[in-house]
């Protein structure tokens, strides 16, 4: 009996010691839940009506007709972060976990944007790709990447890494790698999950469903996970829908090419620099180019559509001029174009001049048209974006993606705007059919990247 006993005992002692050999081992990361389990405590709705609630420890959201997107978003903004959660969706939504984005007033009427970490069932299957919800599109598809394609399950619940730290945003479905991006676009924002709008022809009350959304923002370089694939860069590349669109790189980001002296056969030797993939004018006391001189691009362009990023120091003027012409004014000062302004309004007293008032305020048409009261600058030292689309004689500026003004060339209300302003001393300007874009050297430190154009002809 006794021998028997014991053999119960070491069975036993080695059961226990196998089922503990083959249990996973403890994960003591320091998590911090973002969801209670049992609340929507601490996460508001934006955009759109759809409907979240709380229901057998998961958030569900569901799809109602006649609205926009709408996010249910974290009260707290995060910044560097890394973030794990699981999902079941529908096959026939789509969807996507918000990170880095916001909602401002003065963007597009308060619109949620920023980087979204797709949910797509589809056939396509891009989940856990890099979306730009509101601004640029897809940013870091899964086109080339099978294994992450072939992880997404559908019907089941799939779990999410994302990793965001500085300029670099790492993801994972199911354990399996799937975007690389490095973008540094937004550097902070709150965390939202999506119910996307459906048509009229889609089903209303399909579900999706978030459990398990936990995050880590501290020592994040002990807990961040090497990934296999390559890194998609943004900085002075196109991205994915603007190949599709058609647009051209008019800077590399690296050299020279494709740019010279606006009263030179070649580029400065003097008064720019290029560093860290910065295309930068240098300070000389606010002279018109007394430097380096006003740098032109080596083609001209007809109907087009440009875009462009500047960071300005304080006080500082410079500007975007387009439909320029270098053999006008070949004497001191800058060429003739059209001129999108670039400005400290705050600062520099060009504010406060020209014919036309407030004409020679940031992102206006130089010295004839006022920009909008209701624009937005980014701080000194922040990137701002500049965008102008000109087609068939129409013009529109834009700042930060809002658009500032519009105008028609060539008209009896232009040419009224020209003969009032500076430039009637120059026949016919503005109206040329083809001209050079034109960056400006007026003796302040101005800095641009992520130079794009897009011939519209």
């Amino acid at each position: 009996m006794k021998k028997k006993t014991n053999q119960f005992y070491l069975g036993l002692i080695l059961t226990l010691f196998l089922v503990s050999c083959g249990s996973s081992p403890k994960d003591d990361t320091p998590w911090e839940p973002l969801f209670d389990g049992t609340t929507l405590n601490g996460w508001s709705t934006k955009g759109g009506d759809a409907t979240y609630k709380v229901e057998d420890g998961a958030i569900v959201g569901t799809t109602v007709h006649n609205t926009p997107n709408t996010f249910l978003t974290t009260d707290k903004m995060y910044g560097d972060f890394i973030l794990e959660l699981e999902y079941l969706v529908d096959p026939s939504m789509n969807s996507g976990i918000q990170i880095r984005s916001n909602s401002f007033p003065y963007y597009r009427n308060g619109q949620v944007h920023g980087y979204q970490v797709e949910i797509d069932p589809s056939d396509r299957a891009w989940s856990a790709g890099i979306y730009e919800e509101g601004r640029r599109g897809w940013l870091n598809p899964l086109k080339d990447n099978p294994p992450a394609q072939k992880a997404f399950k559908q019907n089941e619940w799939n779990h999410y890494r994302i990793e965001a730290i500085a300029d670099t945003i790492k993801t994972w479905v199911n354990g399996v790698p799937a975007a690389y991006l490095i973008d540094d676009k937004t550097a902070s924002g709150f965390i939202g999950l999506q119910v996307h709008s459906i048509g009229k022809d889609q089903q209303e009350g399909t579900l999706i469903k978030w459990k398990n959304i936990r995050i880590l923002t501290s020592d994040l370089d002990k807990y961040s996970k090497a990934t296999t694939i390559e890194p998609i860069l943004t900085k002075n590349k196109l991205t994915h829908v603007e190949k599709e669109q058609g647009w051209k790189m008019l800077w590399d980001g690296e050299t020279t090419t494709g740019w010279r002296g606006a009263k030179l056969d070649h580029f400065p030797e003097q008064g720019w620099v290029i560093e860290n993939g910065e295309l930068t004018v240098l300070s000389t006391g606010g002279g018109e180019s007394e430097a380096g001189g006003d740098i032109v691009t080596t083609e001209k362009y007809g109907d087009f559509e440009l875009q462009l990023d500047f960071k300005i120091t304080e006080g500082a003027n410079s500007g975007i001029k387009y439909y320029v012409d270098t053999e006008l004014n070949q004497g001191a000062g800058s060429s003739i174009g059209l001129e999108f302004q670039i400005l400290d309004d705050a600062k520099h007293p060009d504010a406060k001049k020209g014919n036309h008032e407030g004409s020679r305020t940031v992102a206006s048409l130089y010295d004839l048209i006022k920009a909008s009261e209701d624009k937005h600058m980014n701080p000194i030292g922040e990137w701002n974006h500049a965008r102008i689309v000109s087609k068939e004689g129409h013009v529109e500026h834009y700042l930060n993606r809002n658009k500032v003004l519009e105008f028609d060339r060539g008209t009896e209300a232009y040419r009224k705007l020209v003969a009032e302003s500076k430039y009637k001393v120059w026949p016919n300007f503005g109206e040329a059919e083809r001209g050079h874009i034109l960056l400006q050297d007026h003796g302040d430190r101005v800095s641009f990247q992520n130079i794009k154009i897009k011939p519209l002809n």
